[in-house]
């Protein structure tokens, strides 16, 4: 019998690893509105430990791709998921915001930094030359689905043992599936003689030689270069809009007099239409390119922030719930697609993890803006305008973009 592919293992950690880590991320969510009443903290005070998080793992996703470009991928995700499970598993002993910071913002966002989808997706495209948009979008869709499983037993959690406890959990559960897993699983590249994909087709924007540049194009010109510029600008949007949402939507619906358990099992619903909405994002980049899926995510926004400006009722925030989460995961596993077409593979963990960061900045902004929103006015209708306006303007950069290779002046000898 002919033994299974490794790449299928490869796909199998990356979805893993995506639904432990990505799932936890949104457990903030959740404690904001119980850990602001049980500590007698303000929302904003809360929020900005998010925004602590955001910025540390801003700065560590271009050095984790580095460091994955140059070293190891193994070792970058192993060391990422301890530092994560340790952040996560101290919530459970925090008094002050400070501890907040150090624990959740600093250690945790450093960690998460090691195990997010830049890393994930630079992992999976060295081991799939064809259809990697759909192989990104799988592994990536461990995250939906990790938030919609970790988020409804993280809400029952904290109605039966609290905050602090699920907390400890949680960081338990990471620790120990994780690192045993990317150490034992985790394989940088396939060698010479594996032959567990097949050859590159013409659109895929890679050279069909293992995914090496013989001359890999300068940063320096990579950043200054219009390509990278936009795309930047749309995952900047993308980031602010997404973190304000996963980070304020339990709360917003709680102050509308829904419960905490339905509360919570409305970001599950956001995590199952997001299991769809990646999926379809895959497709859609393989055979049209990474520009559809996220032209098509602005698109809806632009409709649904519309709506839930102006209908707040219980069903009016589930099918926003719904809507949004089909567009929450699609740009994700696009950075490395984007990436790979435009800028080639040699530089492509720095260039996802730069883009990435500008991802994580923008999402602790918007939480933060969210959180300075609802203490300002005592309600969110004006973040909902704002966003809609961003996502006008995402629709006209991500227009701009041309999928194509840029090619680069050879450095002087």
């Amino acid at each position: 019998m002919r033994p299974p592919r490794y790449s299928w293992v490869i796909l199998s950690t990356g979805f893993t690893v995506m639904f432990l880590g990505g799932g936890s991320r949104f457990a903030f969510g959740l404690v904001l509105k119980p850990m602001t009443e049980d500590l007698g903290w303000s929302r904003s005070t809360l929020t900005l430990a998010l925004t602590v998080f955001m910025v540390a793992g801003a700065i560590g996703l271009p050095v984790a791709g580095r460091l994955v470009d140059r070293y190891s991928l193994k070792w970058t995700m192993a060391g990422g998921s301890v530092l994560a499970a340790l952040g996560i598993g101290l919530m459970a002993l925090v008094q002050s915001p400070w501890h907040v910071f150090v624990v959740y913002g600093l250690l945790y966002g450093i960690g998460n930094a090691g195990i997010a989808n830049p890393t994930v997706g630079v992992m999976i495209t060295r081991w799939f030359e064809r259809g990697r948009g759909m192989a990104a979008s799988v592994a990536n869709s461990g995250s939906s689905v990790g938030s919609l499983v970790i988020i409804v037993l993280f809400a029952a959690a904290l109605n039966t043992i609290g905050w602090r406890y699920a907390y400890l959990m949680l960081g338990a559960a990471n620790l120990l599936i994780l690192f045993p897993l990317v150490i034992f699983t985790v394989r940088s590249r396939p060698g010479a003689a594996q032959s567990v994909v097949a050859p590159a087709s013409p659109g895929d924007g890679y050279e069909a030689t293992g995914g090496v540049d013989a001359s890999p194009p300068p940063m320096a010109a990579i950043l200054r270069s219009r390509p990278f510029l936009l795309l930047a600008l749309i995952y900047m949007i993308c980031g602010f809009q997404d973190f304000l949402v996963a980070t304020h939507l339990v709360a917003f619906a709680q102050d509308q007099g829904i419960s905490t358990v339905v509360a919570g099992n409305m970001l599950a619903l956001m995590g199952v239409m997001g299991f769809v909405g990646v999926l379809a994002g895959g497709w859609m980049a393989d055979s049209m390119g990474p520009g559809k899926p996220t032209l098509m995510c602005f698109v809806m926004r632009i409709g649904i922030f519309a709506l839930i400006a102006i209908y707040q009722s219980t069903a009016g925030i589930m099918l926003f719930a719904a809507l949004y989460g089909f567009t929450f995961y699609i740009t994700a596993p696009l950075t490395v697609i984007f990436g790979g077409k435009i800028f080639g593979p040699a530089r492509l963990g720095t260039v996802a993890g730069l883009i990435s960061s500008v991802h994580m900045i923008a999402g602790g902004i918007g939480a933060l803006a969210g959180a300075a929103i609802f203490d300002q006015w005592g309600s969110y209708d004006r973040a909902f305008v704002l966003m809609m306006a961003l996502s006008v303007v995402a629709v006209a950069v991500t227009l701009m973009i041309r999928e194509q290779r840029l090619t680069f002046a050879p450095r002087p000898a």
